[in-house]
């Protein structure tokens, strides 16, 4: 689950990560109050006025603008919210704006020259463990640091036994090229930072970029931070932040009906049980010349109320012609799942207009090849994998 950025730095502050101020604000107005409060609250002479969507690279869009007066405040905020913000990570529709975070200025002038690095806590699958990913190349995209000067990269690896030790955090800074002041407040950022991953049960924070200021502080100017939704039943605080407008709402529908769901760009709907036979089954539909509309896992219980539902959520795609069911009938019986394609069939009426395959291998796969063969609608039984590749193929020529 992905937090907005201003929930992300609420998080982090909750553990003691110092964080660039802000306030969110829904309308034009409302940042003109924030930023009132907020010059109060810091001393801030000018306000950075920044789109809270789920999506990188907001800058580049045009969804983060500075505002030196109040009058530039109510005006680039009215500007924001409301506008479909595209970005390199948006589709080409972008993303509606709903809100803004009004965050103080942090690029004061100072003693020494302000200075933007790159760190992000992740797991590393190759190894199983967490791990620190940073670079003195902060404020660019990460991907492209990776690709042009990948000896910028750094990682530090964090043994589960022990947690992120105080050298590990030395490391960082060290490598950072910080001393002094500036060294210490590091130390303390990484330790913290860390702390916050690993309590939140996350599984990505990046912060791009962590500032060092002109008076030697350091501090996280922007969040991105994604919590593993398996272990959200233990913070239903965190739970309470998902926002539900910045998701596909099929996918959300798909969700609260216990169906695992995830739209693609194909012309072929698929209705598996169980993501392994998903997958090889998205291959199939490549083979076979077409490509998945979704990727949609029903589980273990495919009775008729359950397939109707995944029915109703894959015909929702305009782009689905043919649907691909393909069950292996091992906890459930393949009759039963037959029963249960017949009556949603029957109980939808006119409202699937698409040609339908049913695969159905395992227990009384014979009595369910009889029973859909029986039917008489328009649905087509396969047994073979091969078979029902070339049906699939055939109803798209």
């Amino acid at each position: 689950m992905n937090l907005h950025e201003y929930q992300g730095k609420e998080l982090l502050s909750s553990f003691g990560v110092r964080i660039q101020r802000g306030i969110v604000a829904q309308t034009a107005d409302e940042a003109v109050e924030a930023a009132k409060k907020l010059t109060e609250e810091t001393g801030t002479g000018w306000h950075v006025i920044k789109a809270q969507v789920h999506a990188g690279g907001r800058g580049k869009g045009g969804g983060v603008k500075l505002a030196k007066n109040l009058d530039e405040v109510k005006e680039l905020a009215g500007q924001i919210i409301g506008m479909n913000l595209v970005t390199p990570q948006t589709s080409a529709e972008g993303k509606k704006v709903h809100q803004v975070l009004v965050a103080e200025d942090v690029y004061y002038p100072g003693a020494s020259e302000p200075d933007e690095f790159y760190i992000s806590v992740l797991l590393n699958r190759a190894t199983g463990r967490n791990m620190i990913m940073y670079s003195t190349e902060g404020g660019m995209d990460i991907e492209t640091v990776a690709e042009e000067t990948p000896h910028l990269i750094f990682t530090e690896e964090i043994d589960p036994a022990v947690g992120l030790l105080p050298f590990q955090a030395r490391k960082v800074a060290f490598n950072l090229g910080l001393s002094g002041v500036a060294f210490k407040e590091m130390t303390k950022f990484v330790s913290a930072l860390y702390t916050a991953y690993d309590k939140s049960d996350s599984s990505l924070f990046e912060i791009n970029p962590v500032l060092k200021t002109s008076d030697d502080k350091i501090m996280a100017v922007d969040s991105k931070v994604t919590l593993d939704g398996n272990a959200l039943f233990r913070h239903k605080d965190l739970a309470a932040l998902r926002d539900k407008r910045e998701e596909n709402p099929i996918e959300v529908e798909a969700g609260e009906l216990g169906l695992n769901y995830v739209d693609l760009d194909g012309n072929v709907g698929c209705m598996v049980n169980g993501a392994g036979l998903a997958m090889a089954t998205m291959d199939l539909i490549k083979q076979a010349g077409g490509e998945p509309a979704n990727f949609l896992d029903v589980g273990g219980t495919a009775d008729a109320a359950r397939v109707e539902a995944a029915f109703r959520i894959i015909l929702k795609d305009p782009n689905v012609k043919a649907i691909l069911i393909n069950i292996f009938g091992g906890i459930v019986r393949c009759d039963r799942v037959a029963q249960g394609v017949v009556d949603a069939y029957k109980n939808m009426g006119d409202a699937i207009q698409v040609p339908i395959i049913v695969r159905l291998q395992g227990t009384n796969a014979d009595i369910a090849k009889e029973l859909i063969d029986n039917s008489g609608l328009d649905v087509q039984s396969a047994v073979e994998f091969k078979e029902a590749a070339d049906k699939v193929q055939a109803v798209l020529a």
